[in-house]
């Protein structure tokens, strides 16, 4: 069948102007397309690192509870080292390392034999010496009486005078010596001066001991001290009375001490003074244990920042501080540390102001000029 050349003409007049419409929807729409970013545009978008409020803290001025870290042995108050007064050989030793004694007791004895047969000696010595003193005396007094009757000179009563003094001063050196022998031999038992516990034994029964020689040494463990060797610029800081905390080896719950005295010199070597502290009686607390901790200084207001805040990577130390919707290093100047409501702080002397928001360490390893979102907290007090 033929087609008409009517048909053939509206055919044709309605693809032109479908492809019209095609067209003008193309050119209405290319715009819109080029204005839109693709997906390769919103990818390089820097996107905001989102703060909890866990993450920053506000810089403010509190009372900074300051402390000194120390470090040192504890020793007792009272100590006592028992020596051998006279030598000779130890004959018996009754007590051992970690024993209780009292003062007074009877902790060993050292051979007398020699010592006996000294203080025999010196006694009979003093014995002669006494009879010869009497035999002076009776001839100086008949002598006076042969003087008064003219039977002999006086020079004869002068030389039975002299003759007298000296007899009275040999019987006292005898007399003296007697008493030291007497006391040697007392020497020989050896007695705690002091109540305690003995914490060495250096010598065994059976051997023989020089004068002077160490056989036990006793501590009382109701007194003990630690020694700290405090810095220089501490040393000004430190008053008698202040109250410390330490921590022993092998004790879970800390020990409170208190300075009761600080050594007028300072160490010719290392030029640290000593500070004595008081510490608490606790039974588990042994001399020449060691021991840290620290002293509590007098409170300050002062600028503080967490402990934890401040950066060391740098030569100088340095702190992040929100600036705007950004994290941007700043150079602090540190001053002493502390702690403020339970929390580490260290005091800034410059670089931050109070009202400054600074980031903690719980919001991790952060660069410098990072894009950041702050929390909800944060961003209402900075407007």
């Amino acid at each position: 069948m033929a087609i008409s050349r009517r048909t053939v003409v509206v055919s044709v007049l309605a693809l032109a102007v479908a492809g019209g419409l095609v067209w003008m929807k193309r050119a209405r729409t290319a715009p819109e397309a080029a204005a839109a970013p693709g997906p390769q545009a919103a990818a390089s978008a820097p996107a905001a690192l989102l703060l909890t409020p866990q993450d920053v803290w506000a810089v403010r001025s509190t009372e900074l509870q300051r402390h000194i870290e120390i470090s040192g042995p504890l020793r007792a108050v009272t100590t006592a080292m028992v020596k051998a007064k006279v030598a000779g050989e130890l004959k018996s030793l009754t007590v051992r390392e970690g024993d209780t004694v009292r003062a007074g007791q009877v902790l060993g004895q050292i051979d007398t034999t020699e010592l006996e047969w000294r203080l025999r000696q010196a006694e009979q010595q003093a014995e002669a010496a006494k009879a010869q003193a009497d035999v002076a005396e009776r001839t100086l007094a008949n002598n006076r009486a042969l003087v008064s009757q003219g039977f002999i000179s006086p020079t004869a009563l002068d030389t039975s005078q002299a003759n007298a003094n000296g007899a009275r001063a040999t019987l006292q050196a005898a007399q003296a010596a007697s008493a030291l022998a007497r006391k040697s031999l007392g020497d020989a038992t050896l007695v705690s001066p002091i109540n305690g516990l003995v914490s060495q034994r250096l010598a065994q029964p059976g051997e023989r001991v020089a004068l002077d020689a160490r056989v036990l040494e006793v501590v009382d463990l109701t007194r003990l001290e630690l020694e700290a060797a405090l810095p220089p610029q501490a040393v000004a800081q430190v008053r008698v009375g202040a109250s410390a905390m330490l921590q022993f080896e092998g004790l879970a719950e800390p020990v409170s001490a208190q300075v009761v005295r600080i050594n007028p010199s300072a160490s010719s070597g290392t030029r640290t003074v000593a500070a004595y502290l008081s510490v608490a009686p606790h039974p588990s607390l042994r001399q020449g244990l060691f021991a840290t901790g620290r002293i509590t200084l007098p409170g300050a207001t002062s600028v503080v920042v967490p402990s934890s805040a401040v950066r060391l990577d740098l030569p100088e130390p340095s702190v992040l501080v929100l600036e705007g919707d950004r994290a941007v290093q700043r150079k602090v100047t540190l001053g002493a540390t502390g702690e403020a409501q339970g929390l580490a702080v260290t005091e800034v002397l410059s670089g931050v102001k109070t009202g400054d928001w600074v980031l903690t360490a719980q919001a991790g390893a952060v660069r410098s000029g990072t894009l950041v979102q702050r929390p909800a907290a944060s961003a209402s007090s900075s407007r």
